[in-house]
């Protein structure tokens, strides 16, 4: 009988390890070529590598980009500049709605587009959708308020819908809120109607206006729904508080009406808004910014040897510096600040008011819509009455808010 010969076990394991190189070298390469094509890598995620994850290259902040330490972003004047501004067109935005598209309702002049908000120590960083929707990827950012929240909403939609091809994009309405969505980015810009912040009965998206406001100073539930969860909250609440010296609101019980003074019932609806920022934000993964009061330009004499007229007719921003008019309550500016410098967590405020207060020029004038509809002729020889001096025209003055913020975040994104 012939033995055969013992094998030799070196050769046992020849062929499997042959192979396993073959099957590394192989996945090597895929994940070369897809690292060349999209220019990303791989991590194996933290629970281990059951899945992959993948991490994006990330952003270049140039050192154009780069604020100054202890630069003061909000303290500066307008300077002309029709070259870079405006960012983008009334025909290049299809999705501005009426109120705010003044050269398509018939406004003569388009100069109040032109102007660029210049800090006296630095300079803003120029706007850059793809460096935003970058930053914004798999995140929500929301705007909360009221129409002039809404206004700023508009505007970064409009800054971002062009550089996103279509079919990637869509708006939906989902009452009370609107919602943009950039699909390639999972990300989406939002705006949630919440006039005082506060629950109130003129808290339906639609049909809120109502000649006897009611304000429930210790009820937000309705609204924090809502915001759980999002990344990115920008909130505003002001001149809805303004229509009258004394509102009638509810604290406790909702059956006890009382008429409290603004500024008291504005203070107590801020310190709800506060108590569930400090229990419900995570400062290590959400953003909360809270933007002062958007001025009002009601009556011309304020600014120059006045006729009874107000924003109507205005081209040029105001000059002179430091300016304030009555549009703003400098009592209510107070009692923001007090509020978010007590709060445990991080809200950052975004003090639009004094470099907005320059900008008579900027509002719809009679050319925006009331009650829904745009002014007819005859209401708009009649400016006085009808022009408004509190809605403000797209391009325009709500661009330079978006600014501001994309260069805070970009700090932001720098730093981390």
């Amino acid at each position: 009988m012939t033995t055969l010969p013992s094998p030799d076990r070196r050769n046992l394991y020849l062929f499997p390890a042959a192979l396993a190189s073959l099957l590394f070298i192989g996945s090597l390469r895929i994940v070369l070529d897809d690292l060349k094509n999209s220019r990303s890598v791989f991590r194996p995620p933290s629970g281990g590598y059951q899945a992959l994850r993948l991490i994006r290259p990330p952003i270049h902040v140039s050192n154009e980009e780069i604020i100054e330490k202890g630069c003061d972003i909000f303290k500066g004047r307008w300077v002309w500049d029709n070259e870079s501004h405006p960012l983008y067109t009334e025909e290049s935005c299809p999705l501005l709605v009426k109120q705010v598209t003044c050269q398509r309702n018939g406004r003569p002049d388009s100069s109040y587009q032109n102007w660029k908000w210049q800090p006296d120590e630095c300079n803003l960083p120029r706007f850059n959708a793809l460096k935003l929707l970058e930053i914004l990827r798999d995140k929500r950012l929301m705007f909360v308020g009221d129409s002039v929240q809404r206004s700023m909403f508009d505007s970064m939609v409009c800054l971002v819908q062009s550089v996103i091809p279509e079919g990637k994009k869509s708006l939906q309405k989902v009452p009370p809120r609107k919602i943009f969505r950039a699909e390639e980015y999972n990300a989406s810009i939002e705006f949630y109607w919440a006039p005082f912040l506060v629950e109130s009965i003129s808290d339906h998206a639609t049909n809120h206006t109502v000649l006897k406001r009611l304000v429930r100073l210790d009820s937000i539930s309705n609204h924090t729904k809502q915001w759980e969860g999002v990344d990115i909250l920008v909130y505003e609440s002001y001149v809805w508080w303004m229509y009258k010296p004394k509102i009638n609101a509810t604290y406790g019980n909702l059956e006890n009406i009382h008429e409290y003074d603004v500024t008291t019932a504005y203070r107590t609806a801020m310190e709800t808004w506060a108590k569930w920022i400090e229990t419900n934000i995570n400062s290590q993964d959400q953003k909360v910014f809270f933007m002062t009061m958007s001025p009002t330009h009601l009556w011309n004499w304020e600014w120059k040897t006045g006729d009874g007229g107000n924003c109507f007719g205005e081209s040029q921003p105001i000059q002179q510096r430091a300016y304030w008019g009555t549009g703003s309550n400098l009592d209510i500016m107070g009692i923001v600040k007090d509020v978010l410098g007590r709060l445990r967590v991080n809200v950052r405020l975004l003090n639009i008011t004094q470099l907005s207060e320059y900008r008579k020029d900027g509002h719809t004038s009679v050319y925006g819509e009331r009650k829904g509809k745009l002014l007819t002729k005859e209401q708009r020889l009649d400016p006085k009455t009808y022009a408004d001096c509190i809605h403000w025209c797209l391009p325009g003055v709500p661009d330079t808010w978006n600014e501001i913020l994309y260069a805070v975040l970009l700090q932001d994104y720098r730093k981390f």
